[in-house]
């Protein structure tokens, strides 16, 4: 199943007017800016996706995490808002990378929508080969989607305390949130025991796209990943973790993903938080 669409075949698509359903997806930890984003400029047709409130359900209990899943029927109203009929092409897109676009590939996937693809590059890559963009809001006409659950492989709290017993467990944030040095935004600094340090920001190359299938095949062999070994992701909050699952799947390798992630787990007192750079919590230098 094709993960990606390159620019190139995004303009192809809508010169030729075949129908395709454009997603803006503009949201970053710390930047509340997103639809002013889009509103200045945007692909041409792209509906803009309001993360906080149409990918994730409100923010009530801490302990569900910072963006917990929405309800189905939720999730289902804002598709159908998006203007995704059934059968439909959707492609998703932001401006960083696709970390925050990955959130809609992934819940779209997981809610049946197979043919959904992440605009390799997004907004940087389309501006760069000299497309248009236009202004102002997009209301769609729309859709008919039904949406379902289950596409996707997930693990809750649970799976992923026991995960790394029998699998392979990755945290995609930045290295020095898994290894504890700061913390922004969660009650408490570290990584879930057992948990491997893969941030994501490794899986794009120096143009915002993402790596050949054969360097992130390479990138997660190092890491543990093999046809063998069950693999799962979590990150702060379950968004760019999904960007890890698209890495993965690019690879040739299906992984499950945590949506509560490390703010769900260490929301959780009862859960254990390790620090330092091994996955046990223990840095090389107090090793024996």
């Amino acid at each position: 199943m094709e993960t990606l669409m390159t620019v190139a075949e995004l303009k192809d698509r809508l010169d030729a007017g075949t129908r395709t359903v454009l997603l803006d997806v503009r949201w970053a930890l710390g930047d509340p800016h997103g639809r002013d984003h889009y509103l200045e400029g945007h692909l041409p047709g792209a509906v803009f996706v309001d993360l906080a409130t149409e990918l994730a359900a409100p923010h009530e209990d801490p302990t569900r995490g910072r963006h917990p899943l929405p309800p189905l029927e939720q999730f289902q109203s804002s598709a159908r808002a998006w203007g995704i009929r059934e059968g439909d092409i959707v492609v998703a897109y932001d401006n960083t990378g696709n970390m925050a676009a990955a959130r809609a590939w992934w819940m779209l996937r997981n809610a049946g929508v197979s043919p959904v693809r992440l605009l390799d590059g997004g907004l940087a890559a389309w501006l760069e080969a000299g497309f248009d963009v236009e202004s102002g809001d997009v209301a769609a006409e729309p859709g008919d989607v039904v949406l379902t659950d289950g596409g996707m492989p997930v693990v809750d709290a649970a799976g992923a305390g026991a995960w790394s017993g029998s699998g392979l467990l990755l945290d995609a944030r930045a290295g020095e949130r898994y290894r504890g040095e700061i913390e922004p935004v969660d009650p408490q600094a570290g990584h879930i025991p057992g948990a491997v340090s893969a941030p994501t920001s490794d899986n794009l190359g120096p143009d915002g796209r993402f790596l050949p299938a054969d360097a992130l095949r390479r990138r997660f062999s190092k890491l543990g990943v093999t046809e063998g070994v069950q693999t799962a992701v979590y990150c702060g909050s379950g968004v760019t973790a999904a960007h890890e699952v698209a890495a993965l799947e690019i690879a040739g390798y299906r992984a499950a993903l945590y949506p509560g992630s490390f703010s769900e787990w260490s929301n959780n007192p009862g859960n254990l938080v390790v620090t330092g750079a091994e996955p046990d919590g223990m840095s090389p230098a107090t090793k024996d």
